[in-house]
C-alpha cells in the first residue's frame, strides 16, 4: 500500500508540473526559446589574444540591500595584470546598480567600486588605497548608464534581430571619468571558428570602430568573439561554456 501511495502522489505531480507547463506556454506563445532561458550558474572561459585568459560566471539572483539583482562575476588575467569584478545589474533590463572591481599589477593593487543611480542617472566612482578612499567621483548621464560587460549579454535577449538592426547604450569612456554613446549594429551573420567550436554567429560591430561582437545566433546565444581597438587591440574568444552541471 505505501509504494502504491507513494506511486499515485508522484503521478499527481507528474500531471501538475505538465498543466503548469502548458499554461505557461500557452500565455507566453511570443517568447522565443533565448527569452525563457535561464542563464543562472553560467560559466564561460575565454582565451585573451596575447596572453591571457578570462572567466565569467553568472551566479544568479543574490540579495544587495534588500533588493533582488542579479550577480556576475569576471576575472582576467593578461600577463603581469589580474583583475577580478562583481557586477550587481537589474534582473530584467541588466543595467548595473553596483560594480567591484579589484586590479593587481606586480608590486601593487587597486580597488574601486562604482554605484550607480539609474533613476539619477548618475554613477558615483570610489578608489581605495587599501580601505582608505583616495578619490570620489559624480558623473552625470543624460539616460541609463549600461555597463560594457553586461551589455554584451543584454544583445542576446534583444528580440527581432535581423542585419541592420541597431541600439544605442552609454557606457563609462575607456580613460575619461564621463559617459559616452555608442551605437551597435548587427552588420552580418558569419560563420566562426574559435576554440569551443564552429557557430553561427550575429556579428556587431560599434559606432565609433571601439570593438566588434560575435554573439552565438543559437541558444544559448553567449558572446563566442570580441575584438577591442585601442592602444593595444586584442581579440577574446571562447574556450569553453557550461550551465548549472552540464
Amino acid at each position: 500500500m505505501k509504494i502504491n501511495k507513494i506511486l499515485i502522489l508522484s503521478l499527481i505531480v507528474l500531471i501538475l508540473s505538465v498543466i503548469a507547463l502548458m499554461i505557461f506556454v500557452d500565455n507566453n506563445p511570443s517568447k522565443k526559446e533565448a527569452d525563457i532561458y535561464d542563464y543562472a550558474a553560467e560559466r564561460i572561459l575565454y582565451l585573451i589574444s596575447p596572453l591571457g585568459r578570462s572567466e565569467y560566471n553568472n551566479l544568479g539572483t543574490v540579495d544587495l540591500n534588500g533588493i533582488k539583482v542579479n550577480l556576475v562575476t569576471l576575472k582576467y588575467k593578461v600577463l603581469f595584470v589580474e583583475s577580478a569584478e562583481k557586477i550587481y545589474s537589474g534582473p530584467e533590463n541588466l543595467l548595473p546598480y553596483k560594480i567591484e572591481r579589484t586590479i593587481s599589477k606586480l608590486w601593487w593593487k587597486e580597488y574601486a567600486t562604482e554605484e550607480y543611480d539609474q533613476k539619477k542617472f548618475t554613477v558615483i566612482i570610489k578608489n581605495f588605497k587599501g580601505k582608505k578612499l583616495v578619490k570620489e567621483q559624480v558623473i552625470k548621464a543624460n539616460g541609463p548608464i549600461q555597463n560594457v560587460i553586461l551589455l554584451l549579454f543584454y544583445l542576446r535577449n534583444s528580440p527581432g534581430l535581423k542585419i541592420g538592426w541597431n541600439f544605442t547604450a552609454r557606457i563609462l569612456a575607456e580613460f575619461k571619468p564621463e559617459v559616452v554613446s555608442t551605437k551597435l549594429e548587427l552588420v552580418s551573420i558569419d560563420k566562426i571558428s574559435v576554440p569551443a567550436g564552429k557557430f553561427q554567429a550575429y556579428h556587431f560591430k560599434s559606432i565609433p570602430a571601439k570593438f566588434e561582437i560575435w554573439i552565438n545566433k543559437n541558444t544559448p546565444q553567449v558572446p563566442l568573439k570580441i575584438k577591442l581597438k585601442s592602444i593595444f587591440d586584442c581579440s577574446i574568444s571562447m574556450k569553453e561554456y557550461s550551465l548549472g552541471n552540464n
